[in-house]
């Protein structure tokens, strides 16, 4: 699988994630104004990486945990060298003189793998892309012993909260940007400085003995940031995907994806759309990306569907809706693309399917897709259909596809509404505050799989009624929990508990993972609802609500706040009432 996005819409750690889960490999290209790093993978293991424009290497790691010094690691970076073409990687040598150990050496690739994260972390934008070149990682274990394959395999996930761990704690200490060890001059000895003809991302690691042959078989996929080079990105794209077309039509193309590459969306806002297109035509995916930059669209492109609900996911938890724009090719009959509209319909009903089609497929496909719940189909350009006004064709779609696909927007569900004015009835008829907290409960259980209603007590909640949780949500609420949960602080509970706000995000706090969830167990996804109910400005129970083993699906969290609202005034004018009663 290739694919590429941004790292501002789909962070490093989700896309680390998504390349352990699915076991690739190849060589992650991280780009941001600052430079680029690269995180080499295998079956989804870590097996090495390159800090920040190469400015670390794995020999300067070692000699920085004092596991060797300066003068060793020269001598080995010489006996490299002088090997010429049987030149083993710097790790193997100093392993094959005794000087390190294999732990010392795994301990070295972790530390440099964790700098290399932290630093991405730190980032305030960039993008990223994955290149699987098979050539390539054959040749990264060529000189690697048997028995040294697995062991130099680092497990993705650990590393990754390692690295997490660090980051926040740098983020609190305020030296995130003395990362590690890393200073802003060079050591004049340092081992780029001592053998420059040394290969790039810890390569004496890898074991490639000829950089210069090893890039050029690595395409060049990654679309970078730097704007003066916008054009030559393009063109490079353009020319390598239309060899045949001539200069005038390729620079006909190039010029428009360039204009759309340098005009900034006014009042940029947040995005509310995630565009993740699959598909096999790599100039489409380029140009596509192009124009989601510009209409401010996070977009995410892949080549096959593994990883796709992730993506899915992870855009539902961002409150991001997921546009599934599927590629149907020229010669292909469009089965497997109906076999992919009818699960996500089934398993994410909440996002809109789009299909791109030429003529030639149009028709054996249409009905077929729009009755499995295809949103649209939308012609697109065809170089086997059309290819005398392919290019005239291709700037057409591309300037009508960007402000389309900004239109798509979430369909709130009609029968939220309808239950939202049915509670609102409900609540006129109610006086005690057990019965307006089951309203509640009842109505947040409508958007999430799982909610419970806890009283507030002094130090404490305890777990009332129930829906989701302990049987099907259709049986309707429980009989009380009654287990209870401290007020902590930092603790998302107490929060809501002391300001007497509604919460909605992703919260893993201890009071959650280590007391609520083993009692319920955890949800699938982290994003929780915990919404007050007030009376006479005092919190007297709140509503915890999460997705359970569902994925994502966002709530329509203004009529949930209202209704909070609504209940906390109906639970004050009947206190009021009881006591004018009492007076008279």
């Amino acid at each position: 699988m290739s694919f590429n996005g941004d790292l501002e819409h789909f962070p490093l750690v989700d896309v680390i994630q998504l390349l352990h889960m699915t076991s690739k490999t190849g060589i992650l290209y991280l780009r941001s104004p600052k430079g680029e790093s690269q995180l080499v993978f295998h079956a989804g293991f870590f097996v090495s990486a390159n800090h920040l424009n190469n400015s670390v290497r794995i020999g300067k790691v070692l000699v920085d945990m004092n596991a060797i010094s300066m003068e060793v690691l020269n001598r080995a970076l010489k006996e490299q060298k002088d090997s010429g073409k049987n030149r083993k990687p710097l790790i193997a040598t100093l392993i094959e003189q005794g000087t390190i150990d294999k732990d010392t050496a795994y301990k070295g690739l972790e530390t440099l793998i964790e700098m290399t994260i932290v630093e991405v972390l730190a980032w305030n934008s960039g993008t990223f892309s994955l290149d699987v070149t098979k050539e390539y990682v054959s040749d990264e274990y060529r000189y690697f012993p048997e028995k040294m394959h697995q062991e130099i395999l680092l497990n993705a996930q650990a590393i990754l909260m390692d690295s997490l761990r660090i980051y926040d704690e740098k983020m609190r200490d305020g030296t995130l940007s003395k990362i590690f060890f890393i200073e802003e001059c060079s050591l004049s000895n340092d081992a780029t400085v001592a053998n420059p003809g040394l290969p790039e991302i810890t390569a004496d690691l890898l074991g490639l003995d000829d950089l210069d042959s090893v890039t050029r078989k690595i395409p060049d996929v990654f679309i970078g940031l730097k704007d003066h080079n916008y054009i030559d990105e393009h063109r490079k794209e353009v020319t390598h995907s239309l060899p045949e077309m001539t200069i005038d039509q390729q620079e006909q193309l190039v010029s428009f994806l360039t204009n759309a590459s340098l005009q900034v969306p006014s009042g940029i806002k947040q995005p509310v759309t995630a565009v993740i297109l699959l598909t096999q035509d790599k100039l489409l995916s380029h140009a596509i990306t192009t124009v989601c930059k510009q209409e401010n669209l996070f977009a995410f492109v892949s080549d096959e569907e593994l990883g796709i609900d992730m993506v899915i996911e992870q855009s539902l938890s961002r409150d991001l809706h997921p546009v599934l724009i599927l590629d149907v090719a020229h010669d292909y009959d469009g089965a497997l693309v109906l076999k992919i509209v009818r699960q996500k319909v089934v398993d994410y009903p909440q996002i809109s399917i789009l299909i791109l089609a030429c003529c030639h497929t149009w028709c054996a496909i249409s009905m077929d897709a729009l009755s499995l719940g295809t949103r649209t189909i939308i012609p697109r350009p065809c170089m086997r259909c059309h290819e005398d006004t392919y290019v005239l064709q291709m700037i057409s779609f591309l300037s009508g596809i960007g402000s389309f696909l900004k239109t798509i927007l979430p369909v709130p569900h009609a029968e939220v509404g309808q239950h939202f004015i049915a509670a609102l009835n409900q609540l006129k008829s109610l006086s005690e505050p057990p019965e307006i907290a089951l309203v509640m409960l009842q109505f947040a259980a409508l958007q999430f799989e799982r909610a419970v209603t806890f009283v507030v007590a002094k130090t404490e909640l305890i777990a009332e009624k129930s829906i989701g949780v302990s049987t099907a949500k259709t049986t309707g609420p429980t009989a009380p929990l009654l287990f209870r949960i401290p007020l902590e602080r930092h603790s998302v509970l107490q929060e809501v508990v002391e300001k007497g706000r509604l919460y909605y995000g992703q919260r893993n706090d201890t009071s959650l993972t280590s007391i609520l969830y083993d009692k319920i167990g955890a949800p699938r996804s982290p994003k929780i609802l915990v919404i007050p109910l007030l009376s006479r400005g005092k919190v007297i129970a709140v509503t915890y609500a999460d997705f359970g083993a569902k994925p994502v699906s966002p709530p329509q969290i203004n009529l949930l706040e209202a209704l909070a609202q609504h209940a906390g005034s109906v639970l004050d004018n009947a206190l009021y009432r009881n006591s004018i009663e009492k007076t008279v």
